[in-house]
């Protein structure tokens, strides 16, 4: 009798250990299992299931956290769908590496703008910026990581003294 109760005690003691993993669930479908240990602005920290070592995970990535001890969801991101060129609006340009964690690269981007043109700094930042975006939007990726955003105004970018803006990155999808 004693046996049989330490058996399903140890088992039962197993069933409540493994049901307080939490489970992120990613954009893409894949699932890691481990435990949060804090939600930044833009990043999820955890650790695997039985390992001491910290990782990162972009909150971009990330669906939604089920918590293993209290059972509670929590929706992290929305999932951005850009579908063509059309859908260039959604794109998002990051500034920082460890936004992009838990994200595939696919490519670079660039958007500039013409070398003779009449734009003030501001619309030709904004026309690059617009290019980079469709430019990454006809290959399907929601995120640009941006690595390099140069502006030439006067006499260092042409003869006329308008400005050109060169705008470089790289892109991303789950």
């Amino acid at each position: 009798m004693k046996k049989i109760i330490l058996v399903l005690a140890t088992i039962f003691s197993f069933g409540v250990a493994n049901a307080q993993v939490d489970v992120i669930t990613k954009h893409s479908g894949e699932t890691v299992e481990g435990k949060v240990i804090r939600l930044d602005e833009y990043t999820v920290v955890f650790k695997y299931d039985g390992e001491d070592a910290e990782n990162t995970i972009g909150k971009y990535a990330v669906e939604k956290i089920v918590y293993g001890k209290t059972k509670r969801v929590e929706e992290v991101t929305e999932k951005i769908v850009v579908s063509g060129e059309a859908d260039w609006e959604k794109v998002v340009i990051l500034e920082e590496k460890s936004y992009i964690a838990g994200l595939k690269k696919v490519g670079e981007v660039r958007g500039k703008t013409g070398l003779i043109n009449f734009q003030t700094g501001n619309t030709g930042d904004k026309k690059a910026q617009k290019k980079l975006k469709m430019d990454a939007a006809k290959q399907g990726c929601p995120f640009v990581l941006l690595t390099a955003d140069k502006t030439t105004v006067g006499a260092n970018s042409n003869a006329i003294g308008g400005s050109q803006a060169i705008k470089t990155g790289v892109a991303y999808k789950y």
